[in-house]
């Protein structure tokens, strides 16, 4: 079965430089990918790069035996954050190691991932959400009335760009453009941590609620 032995010998190792995209959504491969030491982003990239995260994890670990277990293409996108080094599995050759399981094993591994990859499809779909609306309903769930004008709303950023980002499901680079397109519209102003909310009606119809 997948033990240390399998892993070994299943097939040839390979390194990554930081930012090497090691998985892409909607695709299969022939092989199946265990990553033996680094740290991997997991979520959904765009045009500049990852724009909503899911999250991190790092070796070892497989990083896609629930698509080759499903035989479905991948939920996610997956960006190495550190060097990776991995090692790529022939898929014919890890699911013929399945077969070797007990009949009842080999349902639970299906339910098992079935489950998780429901799971990673309604994260995925909330991340959908787009960034502005959900940046939107953040303000909002901070506002004070504003020190200098109490009949404005106002919010200060306590925590880093990166901390906030990462509560939002974003890189740190879309936060920043998404702030931009907000005080394009007039909807917000300032800059660093002190905002200020000009239009809350707005940012609320942006938000949804």
């Amino acid at each position: 079965m997948l033990t240390s032995g399998f892993i070994e010998q299943a097939g040839e190792v390979r390194t990554f430089a930081p930012g090497s995209v090691l998985l892409k959504r909607g695709t299969t491969s022939e092989n199946v990918i265990h990553v033996e030491s680094g740290r991997v982003a997991m979520g959904v990239m765009g045009a500049d790069g990852m724009t909503h995260q899911l999250g991190e994890v790092e070796g070892p670990f497989w990083l896609d035996a629930t698509d080759a277990v499903l035989d479905r293409p991948s939920v996610v996108d997956a960006v190495a954050e550190s060097e990776v080094r991995l090692r790529r599995t022939p898929l014919s050759k890890f699911r013929q190691s399945l077969t070797e399981l007990p009949p009842m094993a080999q349902m639970v591994l299906h339910d098992v991932a079935l489950a998780h990859r429901q799971q990673t499809e309604l994260a995925v779909s909330r991340l959908a959400k787009d960034a502005e609306a959900r940046c939107a309903e953040l303000l909002l769930q901070h506002a004070q009335p504003s020190e200098s004008d109490r009949n404005m709303q106002a919010v200060l950023l306590r925590q880093t760009k990166g901390n906030l980002a990462a509560q939002l499901g974003i890189a740190p680079e879309t936060l920043s453009r998404v702030l931009r397109h907000l005080r394009e519209r007039s909807l917000i102003s300032g800059t660093g941590r002190a905002l200020k909310l000009l239009d809350p009606r707005g940012l609320r119809r942006l938000a949804g609620i």
